[in-house]
């Protein structure tokens, strides 16, 4: 008859607690690893507290903390940030209520600041923000309030940078992004920039009438001075050439040193256009064309020599129908 061998309880009982005190202890080192090994983010920064009190603030990187020591606060952002607030009611200084949209540029500088100086920075900056604009636009009325926003912007900015650089805080721009007015009012605006729209209008109109008829006037004047200048140097060219014209001719005429007989010829030529005209109802015959006559006559051997000599005389008249 065979026994059985006797199991070692003792053994397997300590076999089983060196291997859950393996695992308690690797568990141990994983949240130590855990809890010493901080990475922070780029643009980012931690607050880091050594038993309650602040100690460092962390980088941006791989840092290292002392576990169940040293605690880091949420991280904190370092870029700037860009906030637009509700609108808000302000009440002008002709007592106007309009509605103003704010947007805020800041930008965390000081991490620990941010952390210690203040309980909620976001909240603060838009209460301040809210209550400076009121201050500022309660002591300019609507138009001036609807025309300086740069003058409103920069009082903004001024108080909030102010009063936030305690905060570690920026504030690098603050805008306003609408400013509305009562419904009434916005349609009394309207009525005003449309008459003044349609004065501006009928302004523009007369002024570009008056110059049109003031160009007109002008283009007929320089236009009359031209014609005239041209009628006048016409009729001076005119002259020039008529005087030119009977130059030749006298000199031609002398030059070829005409006779009696040819002189008379040219009278009786002449004789015919002088009566052409339906208004002639006087010759005025020169002595000179009597003493042609005279000797065309005595050339071809008809009349009296004294008869036609006793006719001559300074000039005769003769009348015509």
């Amino acid at each position: 008859m065979t026994i059985p061998a006797r199991v070692d309880v003792g053994g397997f009982v300590g076999q089983i607690f060196v291997v859950v005190l393996l695992v308690v202890v690797a568990i141990f080192v994983v949240v130590v690893l855990f809890r010493s090994i901080r990475i922070v983010p780029q643009a980012y920064a931690g607050v880091v507290e050594r038993l309650g009190r602040y100690q460092r603030t962390l980088s941006p990187g791989l840092n290292i903390l002392i576990p169940f020591v040293d605690r880091m606060l949420p991280l904190v952002d370092m870029r700037e940030q860009v906030v637009s607030f509700p609108p808000q009611p302000v009440i002008t200084e002709d007592n106007l209520v309009v509605s103003i949209d704010t947007v805020v540029y800041f930008q965390v500088t000081d991490a620990r600041a941010a952390t210690y100086e203040i309980n909620n920075y976001l909240g603060a900056v838009e209460q301040l923000a809210t209550t400076t604009l009121r201050n500022v636009v309660g002591g300019l009325n609507l138009e001036e309030a609807l025309t300086s926003r740069d003058n409103i912007n920069t009082q903004l900015r001024v108080v909030l940078d102010e009063a936030t650089g305690k905060w570690g805080i920026r504030v690098s721009r603050v805008e306003l992004k609408a400013i509305d007015p009562p419904l009434s009012i916005q349609d009394s605006m309207e009525k005003q920039m449309r008459a003044e729209r349609d004065r501006r209008a009928a302004i523009l109109t007369a002024e570009g009438s008056k110059q049109s008829q003031i160009l007109e006037a002008e283009g007929r004047r320089q236009a009359e001075i031209l014609r005239a200048e041209g009628d006048k140097t016409a009729a001076v060219l005119r002259a020039e050439g008529e005087a030119q014209a009977i130059q030749y001719v006298f000199d031609a005429i002398h030059k070829g040193d005409p006779d009696e007989k040819l002189l008379a010829y040219q009278y009786l030529q002449t004789l015919p256009k002088i009566s052409e005209s339906a208004s002639s109802k006087l010759w005025i015959i020169p002595s000179e064309f009597t003493n042609a006559l005279n000797s065309f006559s005595t050339a071809f051997g008809g009349g009296d020599k004294r008869t036609n000599s006793a006719d001559t005389g300074a000039g005769g008249t003769t009348p015509t129908s």
